[in-house]
C-alpha cells in the first residue's frame, strides 16, 4: 500500500498549500499579481460550491484532481520562495480549514446566470413555435 501512503502525502500537500495560498492572498510580501492569483485559486479550491458538480460523472471530479493542483502550482512560482516558506509553516499550523464564502458566490452566480440563459433560451424557443 505504498501508492496509497503517496496518495495521503500529496492531498496532505494540496490542502497545505490551498491554505498557503490563502495566507499569501492576504500578505504584504507577495506581489499584487501573485496575490490575485492566490486568491482566486484559494477562493475556487475552498468554496463548498464546485464549477463542476461531484456528481457529474468523470468531470465533476476533474476540478479537485487536475484544475486546483495545476492552479496551486502555478501560484506558488509566483510567491517569492522565501515568503512561500514562511507560509508554508504557517499553514502547517493551521488546522482549522477556511471558507471562501466570495468563491461560493461566485460559484453560485454562474450557476444561476447559466440556468438564467437557459430559461430564456427554453422560453425564447417556445415563444418562436
Amino acid at each position: 500500500m505504498q501508492w496509497l501512503d503517496r496518495a495521503r502525502t500529496w492531498a496532505r500537500g494540496i490542502k497545505r498549500d490551498v491554505v498557503v495560498l490563502w495566507l499569501a492572498a492576504r500578505d504584504r510580501r507577495v506581489p499584487w499579481y501573485a496575490k490575485l492569483a492566490a486568491g482566486a485559486v484559494a477562493a475556487y479550491a475552498l468554496s463548498p460550491v464546485d464549477l463542476i458538480p461531484d456528481f457529474i460523472p468523470v468531470f465533476g471530479y476533474l476540478d479537485d484532481l487536475v484544475i486546483v493542483p495545476l492552479g496551486i502550482i502555478a501560484v506558488i512560482k509566483l510567491i517569492p520562495a522565501d515568503v512561500l516558506a514562511q507560509l508554508r509553516i504557517e499553514a502547517t499550523k493551521r488546522t482549522e480549514r477556511p471558507v471562501s464564502r466570495g468563491g461560493m458566490i461566485a460559484i453560485i452566480a454562474t450557476w444561476v446566470l447559466l440556468a438564467a440563459l437557459l430559461l430564456w433560451m427554453v422560453v425564447d424557443a417556445s415563444a418562436v413555435r
